[in-house]
């Protein structure tokens, strides 16, 4: 049975951001195995957070370190970006966001060769290849053990929110799904997917862990692939439900729009938390997988029937002072411009191909959003 590590207070709001990428040949633009390659050649190259391989070798991800702000995760993506992309321009690959390959086949990945990987690829089997999908994480920085599942369930209310904001994959195995964010479909089918038990104190918390790990299903943590889930050891929550987007900016704006939620949340206090909130809380999920910002959502506390676009567009007024206040207005204007027009990135690539139904073009087009910074 694993102990649980204790929790390691870290500094109010600080931001960490992860990036799932992939990795593509220039030729037809399919996915390419070359993920190994790239990291030798990364291997000497001083960068402000890490290049780590993923769970399939045409995947890489990318991480920050510790950062104080939105402005200063941003300048960290795109130095490694830049690092990436020079040297992708040597392997002859590229590389791209996008929570889904538009075309890749599942059954043609291969596991990269890690002990993790291997026992992973034991244990689900085809779920392991079909876990090739890209995804953003967000770490937020708390000061105690009690305060993060504060924070944890404070943010649950507002995963279809983050959902809608960074749906980026319509296409999967070379069709248009229906759904804004078709990756999360691949990520429920784990069975510790889903929510966090309510518990808001770390003694409570610890207790399920406990009982977690005797029936033997769970080691550590990183069993549950919750969509938002405590990190004891970096002392942070962990926000998992975001679509990888096409740019570091946008990628970077997402965690400054999840700080200012976070601040909201600690200094106004505004929720009351309630085991109750979660009694829509699946219902939420899939209207904003399906629909994205144009889905519907239904407010648990009062159960009204609302639009999520205009709840989000009413919780960004809100957010004002507090990204003021965290030097994060670019990050909150740029996702409100997105909000007010509908347009997120999997509105982007169904517009992108509605021009030119040619999905090898449709990712070379990805491709020269993540190197130029823009769509």
């Amino acid at each position: 049975m694993s102990a649980l590590p204790d929790f390691a207070p870290s500094a109010a709001l600080s931001l960490g951001v992860e990036l799932e990428l992939q990795v593509v040949n220039t030729h037809d633009y399919n996915l390419s195995p070359q993920a190994p390659d790239l990291l030798k050649l990364l291997k000497r190259t001083a960068l402000p957070g890490s290049v780590v391989p993923e769970m399939t070798q045409s995947m890489i991800e990318i991480s920050t370190g510790v950062c104080a702000s939105y402005a200063e995760a941003l300048a960290q993506l795109e130095t490694t970006r830049d690092a990436l992309l020079a040297a992708a321009r040597k392997l002859e690959v590229a590389l791209c966001g996008g929570g889904t390959h538009a075309f890749q086949h599942w059954h043609e990945q291969r596991i990269f060769e890690a002990p993790r990987y291997a026992y992973l690829s034991d244990l689900y089997g085809y779920l392991s290849k079909q876990f090739t999908i890209f995804g953003q994480h967000v770490h937020i920085g708390c000061p105690s053990a009690n305060e993060a599942l504060v924070l944890l369930h404070g943010l649950s209310r507002f995963i279809p929110h983050l959902i809608a904001l960074s749906a980026s994959s319509p296409f999967v195995q070379g069709q248009d799904t229906g759904f804004s964010s078709a990756r999360l479909n691949s990520v429920f089918a784990f069975p510790l997917s889903g929510r966090a038990p309510f518990v808001l104190t770390w003694a409570d918390f610890l207790g399920y862990f406990e009982k977690m790990t005797r029936t033997g299903v769970v080691k550590s943590m990183k069993d549950f692939y919750w969509d938002i889930r405590p990190k004891p050891e970096y002392g942070t929550i962990e926000v998992r439900v975001l679509d990888t987007p096409l740019t570091v900016q946008k990628a970077a704006a997402l965690a400054g729009f999840i700080q200012c939620l976070a601040r909201w949340l600690r200094t106004e206090q505004p929720l009351t938390l309630h085991e109750d909130d979660y009694l829509v809380y699946t219902f939420n999920r899939f209207q904003a997988c399906r629909f994205g910002l144009d889905a519907l959502y239904v407010d648990p506390a009062s159960g009204k029937h609302i639009p999520l676009r205009q709840h989000l567009l009413s919780l960004m007024d809100k957010l004002e002072p507090h990204a003021q206040a965290l030097q994060a207005l670019p990050a909150l204007e740029s996702l409100r411009a997105d909000a007010l027009a509908g347009n997120n990135d999997a509105a982007w690539l169904r517009q992108q191909f509605a021009r030119d139904p040619l999905l090898p073009e449709l990712v070379r087009q990805q491709t020269h959003a993540f190197a130029q910074g823009k769509r």
